[in-house]
């Protein structure tokens, strides 16, 4: 079933009703808005702030027959995990929110555990946070890593002259799951990887990063799951050493910064994974706000220059949340997420999607999909292709299995925290 986003982009006229006397729905936004991962928390909230006022200026949630406008509480999640922590109580204890998105991640542990403690219903964009002690944590957006797989078949398929690969990824929760995944994608492709750099995300030095991988003659060189202000670095200082082979990343934004800092020839060798919404290849698209290129028109034209891999994403999971409330009639965590998982698929950002994850988070809270390949054609992302992440996972999850094994990045390997230290119980 349409949601109200979807019925008001298609329609444009649904009727404003009145809800000054009615409660809000308090939707919670716990995302990083200081620190190395921003550029993958404020331009998401920004979409979420343009779905918001869609809705509310069409008359609001609907439930129980009546509408409600919705209301978005911000706070950052880099500041800290107590800070973290201090800011999810507020947001369920005080502002009782009745979701709460958060990019995820190593400061959001105790946070996720105290959400995991109330039963909040929570959508996080590292389905590496998944775990089967937290039933109502769900990845209904974007399955990172894994959708890196699809780059890496593409790019195995269509420049078959390129074999030999120089990886580099930060080691955080964010960049140790994406190294795995591009570990276990190159080995099914065939490729050899040569050469492997970790850095610190907070003293990278992109150059030295570059040098060493070049030292090993590679046809790849790729960045892995890097933060856009590092794979800006390292794009700049392949360029300069004179590289000549293939980049692949997970993510390429500001993508007309990088080709007027190097060349529009150099910048058609990088291959990624996130489109813009004006996309030829999503004109007919029957999801997301049915059109997804109105989305992309507002953003664009309310934040210049700010659209990013992540633009969309918490805005799409707030569209999936509200056609669940619609269906279930409810935004209580059990029945909304019950309604979501109904005959265990649904459509996602890229089309339909199902429910999976046991084998690698114990628990099929993940929404897996199709998901597009992009490269850079006459200084615009294009579309190349879309790969199913499901059918690779289906025919290759032992090799992801184990390399995320190697890197202690499965779910019953991580060490779990002491929520009950941090809120000073005994």
């Amino acid at each position: 079933m349409a949601s109200l986003a979807q019925r008001l982009l298609a329609t444009g006229n649904l009727p404003r009703l009145s809800v000054q006397d009615r409660a809000p729905v308090r939707i919670g936004a716990l995302v990083p808005f200081s620190g190395p991962e921003e550029p993958w928390g404020r331009p998401g909230i920004d979409g979420c702030r343009i779905w918001a006022d869609w809705i509310n200026a069409h008359g609001g949630l609907m439930l129980g027959g009546k509408r409600h406008q919705v209301e978005l509480v911000v706070e950052d999640s880099a500041l800290g995990e107590m800070a973290a922590l201090a800011a999810a109580r507020e947001m369920v204890e005080t502002r009782r929110v009745r979701l709460v998105l958060t990019l995820g991640g190593a400061e959001m542990a105790l946070a996720l555990a105290y959400l995991a403690e109330r039963r909040v219903l929570t959508a996080t964009l590292l389905p590496s946070d998944l775990t089967p002690e937290h039933p109502f944590l769900i990845a209904p957006s974007e399955v990172h890593p894994f959708f890196n797989v699809t780059g890496v078949d593409w790019l195995a398929r269509h420049r078959p002259q390129a074999r030999r690969v120089a990886l580099c990824s930060q080691t955080d929760r964010l960049g140790l799951p994406s190294l795995a995944t591009y570990r276990a994608a190159f080995r099914v492709a065939g490729r050899e990887i040569v050469h492997e750099t970790r850095y610190d995300a907070e003293s990278a030095d992109a150059a030295a990063i570059v040098r060493d991988m070049m030292a090993a003659a590679p046809d790849i060189l790729c960045w892995c799951s890097s933060a856009p202000p590092v794979i800006d670095a390292l794009t700049v200082a392949a360029y300069e050493a004179g590289f000549k082979g293939e980049i692949l990343a997970c993510t390429c934004d500001g993508y007309d910064r990088l080709v007027a800092r190097t060349s529009p020839e150099f910048m058609e060798r990088f291959t990624f994974q996130f489109p813009d919404f004006d996309d030829p290849a999503l004109e007919s698209a029957e999801f997301f706000f049915r059109r997804p290129k109105a989305f992309y028109d507002a953003y664009v034209d309310r934040f210049p220059g700010q659209w990013t891999a992540v633009s969309w994403e918490y805005a799409a999971i707030l569209d999936l949340w509200h056609a669940a409330v619609e269906t279930a009639e409810s935004l209580a965590a059990p029945s909304v997420l019950a309604a979501m998982k109904r005959g265990r698929q649904m459509p996602h950002a890229f089309g339909m999607a199902r429910w999976w994850g046991t084998e690698v988070y114990g628990i099929d809270n993940a929404l897996v999909g199709d998901w597009p390949v992009v490269a850079i054609r006459d200084g615009k992302a294009r579309i190349q292709g879309f790969g199913s992440v499901l059918d690779w996972l289906e025919a290759h999850g032992g090799t992801l299995i184990e390399e995320l094994g190697k890197l202690d990045q499965l779910w019953h390997q991580r060490l779990k925290p002491d929520l009950r230290r941090a809120m000073g119980e005994p």
